[in-house]
């Protein structure tokens, strides 16, 4: 597949990520580096669905450390149990937060993030990183980001690693 995505901007948020992820899996499917795949993937989910901050955060000696990312700099590390990354990690579950600032221990590594997804990626039982969505807006994430985006995190816990 040529570094290409088609994504109608006209699209429901459904159908721009039924869209996106078939790309994503070609997109990535033949190359054998993680670390280019999570770059083309964090790069495409910023572009075809327009989010603010999108990136992955790695599970290293105990802590998580910034992978790849699109959007503006970010924190670099992050303890177990943590903010929402930390606490996605930890409870190894999809964590919607509507208003980052009604969230205990919130780390602000961008004032202008207002609502966020994490989802884990879980390989072999274990948390191996988790991906980080960050939205300008309240409310910026639902069932349809969870459903998608966690189809988005097997895939990469199945086929890419």
């Amino acid at each position: 597949m040529a570094e290409t995505l088609i994504i109608d901007t006209s699209l429901s948020k459904a159908e721009k990520y039924a869209a996106l992820l078939p790309q994503i899996k070609a997109l990535t499917e033949t190359e054998s580096d993680l670390i280019a795949n999570l770059a083309n993937i964090a790069a495409a989910l910023k572009q075809g669905m327009d989010f603010f901050w999108v990136g992955f955060y790695l599970v290293k000696n105990g802590e998580l450390v910034l992978g790849p990312f699109q959007g503006p700099i970010a924190c670099t590390r992050i303890p177990f149990g943590k903010g929402v990354c930390g606490y996605a990690w930890q409870q190894a579950q999809i964590v919607i937060v509507p208003d980052v600032e009604q969230f205990p221990g919130h780390i602000a590594c961008s004032s202008l993030s207002r609502s966020e997804i994490v989802v884990p990626v879980i390989k072999n039982g274990e948390v191996q990183m988790v991906l980080d969505v960050d939205s300008a807006e309240l409310n910026g994430y639902d069932e349809t980001d969870r459903l998608y985006l966690e189809e988005l995190a097997q895939w990469i816990a199945d086929r890419l690693m």
